[in-house]
């Protein structure tokens, strides 16, 4: 498994319902997608980083999902650029099952 933190940094903060919006517009594409197991929309409690966390059963899709063009696309969707962090999942403890 992969973990992908996305992270978009703004100098003002974003506003939670914008943010909660954007999660739920965007959602649908992700739901049954090919590798993805887990999509989480956070913001940060100080309100200026919004950050999505992925985990992908396998690297090579992840990799393969955030192309350059995907890189370029968001800022029209979140008003900044992202950051896209590739993180080693050493360790998963799941609960939803129970």
């Amino acid at each position: 498994m992969i973990g992908v933190l996305v992270t978009f940094t703004q100098t003002d903060k974003f506003d939670l319902s914008t943010v909660a919006k954007i999660a739920g517009e965007l959602r649908g594409p992700f739901e049954g997608m090919a590798g993805l197991r887990f999509k989480s929309f956070m913001l940060d409690e100080d309100g200026v980083r919004a950050r999505n966390f992925y985990v992908w059963d396998d690297e090579d899709k992840a990799r393969a999902f955030f192309t350059a063009e995907l890189v370029d696309k968001v800022p029209g969707i979140y008003g900044v650029p992202p950051t896209v962090e590739f993180l080693d999942i050493v360790g998963f403890v799941d609960n939803s099952g129970t």
